[in-house]
């Protein structure tokens, strides 16, 4: 128990540490030479990066994000012998890491893809219907940034009537919900005045 007891707090702060890494600004820095937050979006997520690299570019920081997030919670639940307290901290904690990376000054992007590794990890069947939601909002709005708002913000009733899990649970993907849609509180703005860009416009700057 006491080995749990200092191993617990250490997971967590290793995934904040592992949510932390800029991927994103990593892979631009090293291709270009430069501070991808210094163009397009001023993010660090994949979407920037693609304004940057291309496909190419936008697909490894996908997969990379999306890994750190899965590996933080995979981690940690090994760890613990599966302690739903710790598993919902350390999700928190990787995806505030990745929007307020220690790195680059607390400046991040906005956590959609290290979101869904950890998403997946804490509750994979409930994630089934997080894509189903966000594609039904993009196909009938064509807000890429509502389509990721609506199909977070639901995802932690999801896992509470589909799953049933301990509390812990729920208040992890709630507390990481409530992250990742306050990272995007100026499309939320740009939604509400209409000014937010539909998939097959060119984007304002997020």
């Amino acid at each position: 128990m006491g080995s749990l007891s200092i191993a617990g707090p250490l997971l967590v702060l290793i995934a904040y540490l592992l949510g932390s890494i800029p991927f994103g600004y990593l892979v631009v820095r090293w291709r270009k030479g430069i501070d991808v937050r210094t163009t397009g979006s001023g993010g660090t997520g994949a979407t920037n990066v693609m304004r940057n690299l291309g496909i190419a570019g936008f697909v490894v920081t996908i997969v990379l994000d999306f890994a750190k997030g899965y590996g933080a919670v995979w981690l940690t639940g090994r760890l613990t012998d599966r302690d739903p307290g710790w598993i919902a901290a350390a999700a928190v904690a990787c995806i505030a890491g990745h929007i307020y990376p220690v790195w680059l000054k607390f400046r991040g992007g906005k956590g959609i893809a290290t979101s869904v590794g950890v998403f997946i990890a804490l509750a994979p069947l409930p994630m089934a219907f997080v894509a189903v939601i966000f594609l039904a909002v993009l196909a009938t709005w064509r807000y890429v940034s509502l389509g990721a708002i609506v199909a977070t913000a639901a995802f932690p009733g999801l896992v509470y009537f589909l799953n049933r899990p301990p509390k812990a649970i729920v208040l992890g993907a709630t507390g990481a919900t409530i992250l990742v849609i306050a990272s995007h509180h100026a499309n939320i703005r740009r939604l509400w005045h209409g000014t937010e860009s539909k998939i097959g416009r060119q984007a304002v700057r997020e």
